[in-house]
């Protein structure tokens, strides 16, 4: 099972930080290390992860304000928190925004290695919707490898933008697809620009979704879009 898992490893402490990757990466583990909050954020919307290992005290970004962020792209993510705390209140904070498990240093590799593997069999099959390339979307079938929108034997082809955009609405169907993070996966930036170009595949979308009126793209102001397939 380790060579297809992906961690996400944020520690600020660089020795630290490199024998915890490389201990990971010699058991197998797909491990990405991440210098501070912000270059773990930039990271995670590039890429799939299966579970994330988070530093409590790093600098720009802090390991809970990192979690917040992160629960909100993906809120079924494992993540285990590493800290030099041990105090009741950060542990319970920990587990309030969204800790799957929380190890205090120092700890055994051995210990470290346990917690993953326990975590890891708790949310299997938590992030197979991510690996999802077919879609039943109402009336609609949708092929994302082919990029084809279906529908009464009639095929569309999506340009690659509208493509990963309707993915990702997929993936996160019911939910908050948040537009910071959809622009950061799908434009590689978040800029004013880049946000306009945005707005126009979705309305691309919706347009190529009108036959079905149970499916709707909303607007939620101030944060992105939910993909609501009513019944």
């Amino acid at each position: 099972m380790q060579k297809d898992v992906k961690i996400l490893l944020a520690e600020d402490d660089t020795n630290l930080g490199n024998l915890l990757c490389d201990f990971l990466k010699a058991k197998g583990y797909n491990t990405v290390l991440a210098a501070n909050g912000d270059e773990a954020y930039n990271l995670f919307v590039k890429g799939t992860y299966n579970l994330c290992l988070f530093d409590v005290m790093m600098p720009i970004k802090d390991g809970f304000t990192l979690a917040k962020e992160i629960r909100k792209i993906n809120a079924g993510i494992p993540i285990i928190f590493l800290t030099a705390k041990s105090m009741k209140d950060d542990t319970l904070e920990g587990f309030t925004v969204g800790a799957d498990d929380y190890i205090t240093k120092p700890f055994s590799m051995e210990e470290l290695l346990a917690r993953i593997n326990a975590v890891l069999r708790r949310s299997v099959g938590d992030n197979e919707k991510q690996e999802e390339t077919k879609f039943d979307i109402g009336k609609y079938n949708f092929d994302y490898q082919k990029r084809k929108l279906s529908i009464n034997g009639e095929d569309q082809r999506l340009t690659s933008k509208e493509n990963d955009l309707l993915r990702l609405l997929c993936i996160n169907e019911g939910k908050v697809l948040e537009r910071t993070y959809a622009l950061k996966a799908i434009w590689e930036d978040d800029n004013y620009f880049n946000a306009r170009s945005m707005d126009v595949y979705i309305a691309k979308l919706r347009k190529h979704l009108k036959a079905d009126d149970n499916i709707e793209i909303m607007n939620v102001h101030g944060r992105g879009f939910r993909f609501v397939i009513h019944n």
